[in-house]
């Protein structure tokens, strides 16, 4: 995985730039903003995605890693690829993403170019529980790993994340409170 490219800008497009790194250019994949800020000759450092897909292998940059994280946890949702992942973050703040999803507005993610309700609806129930209200993505918790135990054994992401938060507050333990979870889950707490 390519983590970072440090380099001098080569040339600017309006979605991409073209990062010369040791002698190799980099067409990487940016937001308008970051294209726009970004100078022909100018020493850069963005943070990356690689995106692999059978018939291509996609860079997409980052000013900073919460944005990176940020478009990993969009992209993470069904049916939200990487355009539209970089749509999203290009459209939106973190602070309005992370609002949006804490007030489950789902008009927010509509108003982005190409995001219909349906998706918006599913952007908003998706990052539920992964996204805090800053917008940034959560580090590793007890509480992300047990909300993700509880999804790997079949629940949404929002029944798990309830669960979870009304069984952290009697109990502190991880298996105590997984159990406490699934009871409350199943109406037998």
């Amino acid at each position: 995985m390519i983590a970072t490219i440090s380099g001098q800008v080569q040339s600017t497009q309006a979605n991409s730039l073209v990062v010369d790194c040791a002698g190799v250019g980099y067409l990487l994949h940016v937001t308008p903003q970051t294209s726009t800020n970004a100078k022909v000759g100018q020493s850069i450092q963005l943070h990356t995605r690689l995106i692999v897909r059978e018939d291509s292998m996609t860079l997409y940059g980052f000013d900073d890693s919460e944005s990176a994280e940020l478009f990993d946890a969009v992209t993470g949702v069904s049916g939200i690829g990487p355009k539209s992942g970089l749509a999203i973050i290009a459209a939106l703040t973190s602070e309005q993403i992370g609002a949006a999803v804490d007030s489950e507005d789902d008009g927010v993610f509509r108003s982005v170019p190409g995001i219909g309700p349906k998706t918006a609806k599913l952007l908003v129930v998706s990052l539920a529980g992964r996204i805090r209200s800053t917008g940034s993505a959560r580090g590793s918790s007890v509480s992300e790993e047990l909300v993700s135990a509880l999804v790997g054994l079949g629940y949404s992401e929002k029944v798990a994340a309830t669960a979870i938060k009304e069984a952290l507050t009697m109990t502190q333990e991880k298996p105590a409170a997984l159990r406490l979870a699934l009871a409350i889950i199943s109406g037998k707490p």
